[in-house]
């Protein structure tokens, strides 16, 4: 069975080809700059030899219909596949599902509604994901779409943790609430931590940290979420690239009494100048970390407001789950930054949480163990693959379609 997988931005398409009877990536690439006039495409081949075959191509590409168009030339130029049309599934991201929504869900007419619906949650995201499930459908009328929401993991956290302390008429009519994000990495690194330790999914505890420009953390008891750091917007919980997280609302009002500032200026603040970057002056943790190490005292304070903020989340879900078999570290940065994960687990040892230097400065392409022989919980760094979980239950929705 060969699925595709897409997530389109605002302006982008990324896109996967999987054999799912191998579980392998066939191609891979991204449509970038839509739109605009220096518009590129770009297609990555495995080869036998480890190495890729690379294709490029630079031209306009006024939309989103354009962009599917040119994947699907380069797919059938490489030599992949004739036509889109001879695909057993189209999988596509989706951020936010709302309250309705809690897993995939194969496309009809009633589930583009309602994503159109909750674009209202999801202003930057749902539009563009909308348009490219259209776009989809168009050019592959007989291929099996399917949705994956980032937010259908979180829908068993229960209601006492994903309420908010405001009017309940909020959460009635508006639906308020804490949503969470980055859900599909979450369940696919549980599930590869479990596998990796011998445990059963559905009996598994574990804490999952999601670090990368965009971080979560999450807390997993028997194999689902009962609590997650983001919220209504991907704004809530951990420091981030550019994101403040958790911060005192009143700050907000204070900034647009004292400058004067509305609610669209407070909303670029909060989401695109805050985080690591309004401390520093940066929001890459490469560069951080140079920065860091050439006794910049930012960079410095930057880096422990992070990892501070990170040990206080692995500690409330601790006492939130009560046993801990695993925490997780995932993401651009838990993948890469031994200094991350070393720092915020730190004086953990209480909680059963000890980390083996010597492990952690190592770095794998699968998972691997950077605890102590000697610690009750096991910390593990697990690589996410959020693309090959959309293909996992793209495949596993269009075979039940079949039976």
């Amino acid at each position: 069975m060969k699925i595709l997988v897409l997530n389109a931005g605002s302006s982008s398409i990324k896109y996967q080809l999987y054999d799912m009877a191998s579980v392998c990536v066939l191609a891979n690439g991204i449509v970038e700059q839509i739109g605009e006039t220096d518009s590129q495409a770009k297609i990555k081949i495995p080869q036998k030899d480890g190495a890729y075959f690379t294709k490029e191509r630079r031209e306009p590409i006024a939309c989103h219909a354009d962009g599917l168009a040119i994947i699907s030339e380069l797919l059938k130029e490489s030599g992949v596949i004739k036509d889109l049309n001879e695909l057993d599934g189209i999988g596509h991201r989706v951020v936010q599902g709302g309250s309705n929504f809690k897993e995939s869900a194969l496309v009809d007419e009633y589930v583009q509604n309602e994503i159109e619906r909750l674009i209202s949650l999801a202003p930057l995201h749902n539009p563009a994901h909308l348009e490219g499930i259209k776009v989809s459908i168009k050019q592959s009328p007989n291929v099996p779409q399917v949705v994956v929401f980032d937010t259908s993991f979180h829908s068993t956290i229960p209601q006492y943790a994903h309420m908010y302390a405001i009017p309940y008429k909020f959460y009635s009519e508006l639906k308020i609430k804490k949503y969470g994000f980055h859900g599909t990495s979450h369940y696919f690194v549980a599930k590869e931590g479990a596998k990796f330790l011998g445990c059963e999914i559905d009996s598994f505890n574990a804490i999952t940290l999601h670090l990368g420009n965009g971080a979560s953390a999450t807390a997993i008891k028997n194999g689902k979420s009962v609590d997650t750091s983001m919220g209504l917007t991907p704004l809530e919980g951990l420091i981030m690239g550019t994101r403040c997280g958790d911060i005192d609302p009143a700050v907000l009002f204070y900034i647009a009494r004292k400058l004067g500032y509305d609610v669209a200026r407070l909303d670029t603040l909060a989401n695109k100048e805050s985080g690591l970057k309004g401390i520093c002056g940066n929001n890459d943790m490469r560069e951080i970390n140079k920065m860091v190490e050439s006794g910049d005292e930012r960079a410095k304070l930057a880096l422990d407001m992070f990892n501070y903020r990170l040990k206080k989340y692995i500690g409330s879900y601790s006492a939130v789950l009560g046993r801990v078999d695993c925490v997780i570290f995932t993401g651009g940065i838990g993948e890469n930054d031994a200094n991350v994960r070393a720092n915020s687990c730190k004086d953990l040892e209480n909680l059963g949480i000890e980390i083996d230097l010597d492990k952690n400065s190592q770095r794998y392409s699968t998972p691997f163990c950077i605890s102590t022989e000697n610690s009750k919980v096991k910390v593990l760094v697990v690589p996410t693959n959020e693309e090959l979980e959309i293909a996992i239950q793209t495949q596993r929705l269009i075979e039940k379609l079949k039976k």
